[in-house]
């Protein structure tokens, strides 16, 4: 029995939808591992903020802490 055109309208969007994640898939995938790297950096400066014993130390890590969370915000 033939399809009607319904089905086949159906189908055809689905097909699209599946074409444009798949151009998109790469911007995300790329996207996460980008904010990926940025919360391991984020990480390890707070582990060496809790280690810094001179202020000029400390204020170079919190600047720096700064810096990765603004392009953490960004990617969102």
């Amino acid at each position: 029995m033939a399809r009607g055109w319904e089905s086949k309208e159906i189908a055809e969007q689905q097909l699209l939808a599946a074409e444009r994640r798949a151009l998109h898939a790469p911007i995300r995938d790329e996207r996460q591992r980008r904010r990926d790297l940025l919360e391991m950096q984020r990480t390890r400066l707070l582990g060496e903020l809790q280690r810094a014993c001179t202020p000029r130390m400390r204020g170079l890590i919190e600047a720096e802490l700064v810096a990765v969370n603004r392009r953490i915000t960004e990617l969102n």
